[in-house]
Parts: C-alpha cells; structure tokens; sequence
C-alpha cells in the first residue's frame, strides 16, 4: 500500500495510507499502561488535564514505551514500571502483562501493552515529570464505581481503559 507523511512534529506524525490518514508516534515504540493495586486493595489512578479534550481525565497511570533519549529498545515492563513510579510514586514488586492491542485502531498505529501491577511499595511523591501535573488516587476497590460515577458527573473525563483494568483486576484474584 502507498504510504506518504502529509506532517511530521516533534511526537507525532500525520500518516496518508491508500485513503486512510492516521496517527503515528514519532520517537516511541507503543505505550504502557498500568492497572495497579496496592496491598489493602486500592486501585491507583491519575488525574490531569488533557489539552486534545481541554478537561481533566482520570486514568490509569501509563506512559510511553522508549521516550527518553537513548531509550529506544527499552522493555515494555521496564516502561510501566518507570511510568509507575514517576506518575504515582509507587514501584511494583510484581508486574504481569494481561493484554495488548490497539488504543484506537481508527485513529492511531499505536499498540499498548496493559500490565497488572501489585506488591506495591511507596517510593516516592509520584505526580510525573516536568510539566505533567498529576494527582494521584488512591481509590478502595469497594467504592471505586461511584468514585468513578461522581467524577464524570463532575464533569471529569474516565477512560475507558479503567473499566479494562478492573475487569483485569477481578480476573486475577
């Protein structure tokens, strides 16, 4: 299939192919993201703004998978458990792979790959890198469905991700 870049910025790039435009991330090999579950049952989850849909998101903690500079054969459990801490301050003592796929086969050639991450350990304030301003949740598992219902009625955006991760969660008790 003929394939042309119609634009390419510092991360992503706007790819034509036949009569399909998608796009592609330019200095990365796909994406982590991480379902993790602390030892008295609480589900960690990130809150921050989100400039494409000019609101704040809750989300599971995720990352790029080979960002940083000379990163680029970086493991994809290496990166959930890097984004782990940097976003949430917590590092994993076990981390498993549940499942991998598209984020949005219509729009994007990214592939991510969602871990289950438990044994937790506090190591650190968490909340990103640089210019990320996260919030970090620590939501029981007991409430975390009307946490999640008063948060979109507040008007925050839930990644459906989430839902995924939970349905993992219950899968590995």
């Amino acid at each position: 299939m003929n394939q042309s870049t119609l634009y390419t910025g510092k991360f992503l790039a706007l790819i034509k192919e036949g009569h399909w435009e998608y796009a592609q991330r330019t200095n990365a090999t796909g994406a982590a993201i991480i379902a993790a579950v602390t030892e008295d049952q609480k589900l960690l989850l990130v809150e921050q703004y989100r400039i494409p849909v000019h609101t704040r998101t809750i989300e599971l903690p995720a990352g790029i998978i080979g960002d940083d500079p000379g990163g680029a054969d970086e493991a994809q459990a290496a990166a959930a458990r890097r984004e782990l801490i940097e976003e949430t301050g917590f590092e994993a003592g076990e981390i498993k792979l549940v499942s991998h796929g598209a984020s949005s086969a219509g729009l994007a050639s990214e592939v991510v790959t969602l871990f289950l991450a438990t044994r937790l350990k506090r190591v650190g304030a968490g909340g990103g890198v640089a210019h990320e301003e996260i919030t970090v949740h620590e939501v029981p598992l007991t409430e975390i469905v009307p946490w999640l219902e008063a948060k979109a009625k507040a008007g925050v955006l839930v990644d459906p991700k989430v839902y995924a991760g939970l349905f993992f969660i219950a899968q590995n008790k």
